[in-house]
């Protein structure tokens, strides 16, 4: 009788929930919001297939462990010692994707907020935008392709030094004359920085996102690969439709207008945003009421 009544005591103490501190719902919480983070950058990338290889090698693991075959779990054994550096190197273009959204993520600044924009000037002007819109529209009339590279915080230059160096201010003419047909340059990538044309000609990395339509091209494939390795703006022209895009961020926005693209790209690249300017009535009608009260 006593050791049944320990039995239930033990039973009962094993399934009693155990003491927890602020410091383990914090935990749980860390931990689980890092799964779940994991897990869908899985779904989005090859490595969800990969990961359906493992489970696959895991379960044979399990059914020859059970079955106790000694090669097959000495096969393991060996394997299991190169498996880290062979599964790095196998997921080194995701990792690295990986590394790079968490570094976009900012969460130093997003803690300690701080404001440093004044002392920062914007990367294009107004009158660049527009000669890169006025070009990009008239490229999408005649549907000549085109790649053009708004570099922003990180640097190009590993890209840049792929292509034919110009060191040129941005014009529409000039923009228009680099992407025309049988030309030196039209093929490949324009890169802009801080209102000039570095560089032309220059060849990006392919995005290799399943997600993205089987119908688009290598020129939107590159446009999104360069966006998923860098915080860069790219402008896309196809030369079968003649729409234009937008790659950011790994995303892709298509078939949108000048007006549009020029929008998207001073709220990008300059932070601007639609204010409602006052009217100069009001500010005219304010002086005169001043004078009238002085005189």
């Amino acid at each position: 009788m006593d050791s049944a009544i320990k039995t239930i005591k033990d039973t009962l103490y094993f399934l009693s929930f155990p003491k927890m501190t602020f410091i383990d719902v914090l935990e749980i919480v860390i931990i689980s919001f890092s799964m779940y983070h994991i897990i869908m950058w899985v779904k989005k990338t090859r490595a969800w297939t990969l990961m359906k290889g493992i489970v696959v090698l895991l379960l044979a693991y399990v059914v020859a462990y059970v079955l106790d075959m000694s090669v097959i779990l000495w096969i393991f054994d060996k394997a299991l010692a190169i498996g880290i550096t062979v599964l790095a190197v196998v997921f080194q273009p995701e990792l690295r994707r990986a590394l790079d959204e968490l570094g976009r993520k900012n969460i130093v600044t997003s803690i300690i907020p701080f404001d440093d924009s004044k002392d920062k000037k914007p990367l294009f002007s107004d009158k660049v935008l527009n000669e890169i819109v006025r070009a990009t529209v008239e490229l999408a009339k005649v549907k000549t392709g085109a790649l053009i590279i708004l570099e922003r915080d990180i640097s190009l230059a590993e890209y840049e030094r792929t292509g034919i160096a110009i060191d040129s201010a941005v014009s529409s003419q000039l923009l228009m004359n680099i992407f025309e047909h049988n030309t030196p340059l039209h093929d490949g990538a324009v890169i802009l920085r801080e209102d000039r044309i570095v560089s032309a000609t220059c060849y990006l990395p392919l995005s290799d996102n399943m997600g993205l339509s089987k119908e688009l091209g290598t020129r939107h494939r590159a446009a999104v690969g360069i966006s998923e390795v860098s915080d860069s703006i790219t402008i896309i022209v196809s030369e079968e439709t003649g729409k234009i895009s937008i790659a950011l961020h790994g995303k892709l926005l298509r078939n949108i207008d000048g007006e549009l693209l020029k929008k998207k790209l001073s709220k990008e690249v300059q932070g601007k945003q639609n204010v409602v300017k006052p009217k100069k009535r009001f500010h005219i009608r304010k002086v005169k009421r001043d004078i009238s009260e002085k005189g």
